[in-house]
This record gives structure tokens, sequence and C-alpha cells, in this order.
């Protein structure tokens, strides 16, 4: 083909082409390129340029922003190489315009860069205030203890438990916050290890049980046999999903009960279910309740939460790579099913029940436990029945022979003791009462009433199985746990820097720490806190047994006194390590910051309870007896 015929081709071509001779001048343009550049033998002046990319077929792509007559424009030019009939090579370069996509590129980078600064000033924000509150907090239910443990006229302690309600409902408020922001900033990050969950599903009961048994209502649990014993899940936000589907159950039900479930599903899904007999929500506001800000209905926003707890809870079993189904009934209750991948752990197997030739009926009115309880018997083989009062329960042992009775204290202190003597004339040789902590004071003498064991509720499979073998011992009802008390306090004394700069929680701190035995120097900012420190290295004053360092403190915050502490610990050869344990009002974060490079050994969210504190020094107990 002539020369031009060939330029005519290319002049026809829409994008910029050139070529260039061995020595690197221009040989060729078409029409597109000398319109770009105004004068085709001119070199182009390269603003940027890209890496270049080679092809597997040698072909090279760059991308380059040229200076042109109609300004700065982005091409991406292919280039490959022509052999010429005099044996050197030329260079054929092809360019198409890019310059809108690199525009767009750039304009999505820098709205990413801004959401992702926006992000980050959102955490510090969050981080600030969630100090800024726990703060304050932190003094209000502190001090709320200890007026109750005053004396306080009835009146008062009304007052008191109102304050603390409404402390605690706002802390409350400001996790759920915090927990949803972290959420949809995709920083809620899942860590997965081996853990039984039949003692996590029973400890979320145990935990909720109180707050039912309060409001008159109960709450019971069962754990299929088939479900695998222990599983590889993240246990913290599986024990949070837990709480909120049953805590959200026990707050809407005021009456019958709760009850948390666990059964297989197909392949490796466990299902989880939460369900109640509270007032059901809607048909058309179940889709809804899972949304942000939402109830189940206008009545319910107006009196309880912030509508988060659900949308958090959905949020967190997505990431977990499962869902969340719900039937409800209005009037009847709801059911929460969480639907989740649980594999089981390679040690763990499936929990055996125990294998149980016996008869027994159960009598309770509730709608749970009694049945839970009778799941649990069927699958290790025995024989059972059940009856709503002490009359029916009657005729049925009339009819039939039972080994075992249990019966439920609910059913009123005149019930349980026909209920006895029925059983005593019917030659059942094991009578056994349901109780909670708070029923006790129902009935004085559960021996005296006929019975000879005890079950307290919400009732644990192993207990069961326990009262249930031949040679089981006789009970002591004396032993009976009564409801739970403060903590008793760790035997000392220990000797305890706190280093606090909000005198309210200061004082907070000192009067729970004088109830553990121990004997505190207080310092109100990181300087003063280092100087005590050196002191007690240098043998200059008696030495600390724990060390309870704020984080944020004006001057040295707590995490530089902190270093500088272990740096002197160093250099005086200490054999034992000082504990030193961060006080800290924002979680966001800080835990990751500061236990590897400050040196703390635990951390102590703000506001802290009594037990939580014991917790922070029994660690260091025996060291100091």
């Amino acid at each position: 083909m002539s020369a031009e015929p060939k330029g005519q081709i290319l002049d026809a071509l829409p994008d910029p082409v050139v070529q260039r001779g061995a020595d690197g001048r221009i040989v060729l343009a078409n029409a597109a390129y000398r319109r770009l550049l105004g004068d085709p033998a001119a070199e182009p002046e390269i603003v940027e340029r890209r890496e270049p990319e080679t092809l597997p077929d040698g072909t090279r792509r760059v991308d380059e922003a040229i200076r042109t007559e109609s300004g700065v424009r982005w091409f991406s030019w292919t280039e490959r190489e022509l052999a010429q009939p005099d044996g050197t090579v030329a260079l054929l370069r092809s360019g198409r315009e890019i310059t809108d996509r690199i525009e767009s590129e750039r304009a999505l980078e820098e709205a990413r860069a801004r959401a992702e600064a926006a992000s980050e000033a959102k955490s510090r924000f969050l981080a600030t205030v969630s100090h800024e509150f726990r703060t304050p907090l932190n003094g209000i239910l502190g001090m709320s203890d200890l007026l109750l443990d005053t004396r306080l006229a009835p009146e008062q302690l009304t007052y008191v438990q109102a304050l603390r309600g409404s402390a605690e409902a706002f802390l409350s408020l400001i996790e759920e916050i915090l927990d949803f922001s972290r959420i949809e900033a995709g920083r809620i990050d899942l860590v997965c290890e081996p853990f039984e969950l039949e003692s996590l599903v029973q400890g979320v009961v145990e935990l909720l049980a109180p707050r039912a048994q309060d409001k008159g209502t109960e709450i019971a649990c069962f754990v299929a046999a088939d479900v695998p014993r222990v599983v590889n899940s993240d246990r913290d936000r599986l024990r949070q999903v837990l709480f909120n589907l049953a805590g959200n159950a026990v707050k809407f039900t005021g009456s019958g009960g709760v009850c948390i479930s666990v059964e297989r599903g197909g392949g490796e899904e466990i299902v989880l279910a939460v369900e109640d007999t509270g007032p059901g929500i809607p048909a058309d506001r179940i889709g809804a309740i899972f949304e942000e800000f939402e109830q189940g209905g206008l009545k319910a926003a107006r009196s309880v939460g912030t509508g988060l707890g659900l949308a958090i809870t959905r949020r967190i079993v997505e990431r977990m790579g499962g869902r969340i189904e719900v039937e409800s009934t209005v009037g009847q209750g709801s059911i929460f099913r969480v639907r989740l991948p649980l594999r089981a752990a390679a040690a763990g197997g499936q929990a055996q029940p125990d294998r149980l030739d016996l008869r027994v009926l159960l009598v309770g009115a509730s709608p749970f436990e009694p049945r839970c309880l009778e799941r649990r018997l069927a699958e290790a083989g025995a024989e059972t029945a059940r009856a709503l009062d002490a009359a029916s329960a009657g005729e049925i042992m009339r009819a039939a022979r039972f080994d075992v009775l249990i019966a439920d204290v609910a059913l009123g202190e005149t019930d349980i003791r026909q209920l006895a003597r029925a059983a005593q004339d019917g030659g059942i040789r094991r009578k056994i009462v349901l109780l909670s902590p708070f029923e006790r004071r129902d009935l004085e003498s559960p021996h005296a009433a006929g019975y000879d064991a005890y079950l307290v509720k919400p009732v644990r499979a192993r207990s069961l199985f326990e009262r249930l073998r031949p040679e089981a011992p006789p009970v002591r009802f004396a032993d009976i746990p009564p409801p739970a008390a403060p903590a008793p306090a760790v035997s000392g004394p220990l000797r305890i820097l706190l280093a606090e700069d909000n005198e309210i929680n200061a004082l907070v701190a000192m009067k729970s720490l004088q109830k553990l035995d121990t004997l505190v120097d207080w310092a109100k900012d990181g300087l003063q806190a280092l100087a005590y420190a050196e002191e007690a290295l240098s043998g200059a004053r008696p030495p600390y047994d724990v060390i309870l360092m704020d984080l944020r403190m004006p001057g040295l915050d707590g995490a530089e006194a902190t270093r500088r502490i272990r740096e002197i610990e160093a250099a005086t050869g200490r054999d034992e390590r000082l504990r030193i344990v961060a006080l800290t009002a924002s979680m966001v974060g800080e835990r990751e910051r500061y236990s590897e490079t400050a040196g703390f050994d635990g951390f102590l969210l703000k506001p802290f309870g009594f037990e939580a504190l014991a917790e922070a020094v029994r660690p260091h107990r025996s060291a100091a007896a």
C-alpha cells in the first residue's frame, strides 16, 4: 500500500495515531493527532504519566496526560513495534482519550477520601463523646451504689433506685449508638474461636433471669442433644445477639415468659430461637422493626429504647453469614429465629444426654420451663407427663405410676403441699420442687412441705440429671442460694495507686476500694501518678500492688505515664511486674491502641461497678497475702 492511501486511512480514524522512526522522530501522524497538538512535528508536553503495562503479546499500554490545544487531556496509548524494510524498528502509537474516565476516578477517590476522613472524624467524635458521657455517668452510678449501701428511708430508696435506673438506661443508649456507628463504619471484626454453645446460652438466660423474675415472668432455655457441644464462632457477638433478642422479649413480656432454644437446621446451620408470650407485633410492622430507630409500634417507641437494638442485631447476624426470621401473633407472642452457619469445633462433638429409665410427672402452669424439662427428659429416654395444676396432676397420678414428681413452687404453697401428699400416697420416690431464689420466701421449708430436692430456675440440664441420678444424695434446703448479694471483700490489705483527675470518680473508686480492704493513694494527674510510682519502685514509699490509671488526664496522660513507669520498672530490675489497669470511658480502639504499646495489664470500662473493680484488683490478691 502506498504512503498516500495509508495516510488517508489513518486520517479517517477518530483516535490519534503517530509513528516514530528508529531515531525517535515522528515520521507519520494522522489528522486526529495533528488536531490534538497543532504542530505534528512538535513533541507533546507530558504533564503526568502512569506506570506502563506490558501485555503478553509484547504490546505496551501507558496512560499520559498531555498538554493540547484545548488544555490538558488524558490519553491511553497502545504502543507496538513495527519492523521496517531497512531492518530498523519503528514505534506505532495509537491513543484513546480517557479524560472523562480519569476525572471520574479521581472524583470517586476524592469522595472516598472525604468519606474516610469523615468516618475517622466521626470515630474520634464518638470516642470523645463516649468519654465525656461515661465520666459523669460513672459518678452518678457510683454514688447511687454508695447511697444504696447506706440506711435509706423507703421513699429515699425509691428515689435512688429510680436515679440509678435512669443512668443505666442512658448508658445502654450510649452503648447502642456506639455499636451501631461501628457497624455502619464497617469496623465490626469477628473473632472466631471454639466455645461451648450451651454454656453461652445458659449464661445469657441466667443474666436475664432476675429481670424476668422481678416482673413475675420466667425465662428458660433448651439446647437439643444433636447440637454440637463446641462450635467455632464469635462468642461475644453471638452473646450480644441473644442478649438483645432475649432482653427485648423480657422487656416487652408482661406475663408468661421467654424461652431460648437451640436446634439443628440443615447442614451446618444452627437455629437459635427466642420465643415469648408478649404482646406480639402487627404483621405490617414486622419488616420495620429491624430498621434504625423503629419499634414494634408508636406506643412502644414512645416508652422504650431507641429502636437500634434489633437493627444492630440484624447487622451482626448478617455479618456472621446468617439471617433472622420473625413469626408473631398479636396478643399471643413472637418467635425470632436466628439461622447461623456454626461449624462444630474439631474437639467438640455432640453433647450426650444421660440415659434415664424413669417416669416423670411435671406440674406447672408456666409456659416454658416445664416444656424445656420435658424435652430434655425425653431425649434422655425418660417417659413424661405434664399437668397444669394439682387437681389434674392428682388424676394423672391415680391413673399411672411415676418415679419422680417435679412441681413448680409458682403453683402456690397449698397446691405444692397437696401434690407432695398425693405423690407420697402414690409411691413416688423422688419429689423435686422448682423455685427461683426470689421464690424461696414463698415456701419456708420445702422439706416440711414434703420435698426431698430442689432445682433453681432457670434449670441447668446438668443440675436436672444430677438430681435424678439414683445415687444422688439428699439435698439440704439450707443450701438453696439466696438472691445475689454484693461480692465479698478481697482479702488484703492491698496497696493501690489510683490515678484519676475527676474528683467525683476518684471518690467513688476510693470508697469502693475501701470496702475491698485496700490502702489507696490518689494521684490527681499523670505526673503525680508517675512520681508516686517512681517513689514506690525506688523504695521511698511502700510498693504498690496495683495501679488504676485513667487514660485521659491533663498534662501527662495515662498511656504515657504507664510507658514511663514501665521504663523505670525495667531499670530497677524488679522481678514481679507491677499490675497496671487502664480506666477508660471510651473503648473505641483504645484497648488495641494501648495494650501493647503502653504496657497495660487490663482495662476497666467506665462506668464500672463494685464487682468489676474487685475483679480488676483480685488477680493480685494472693501476691499480697
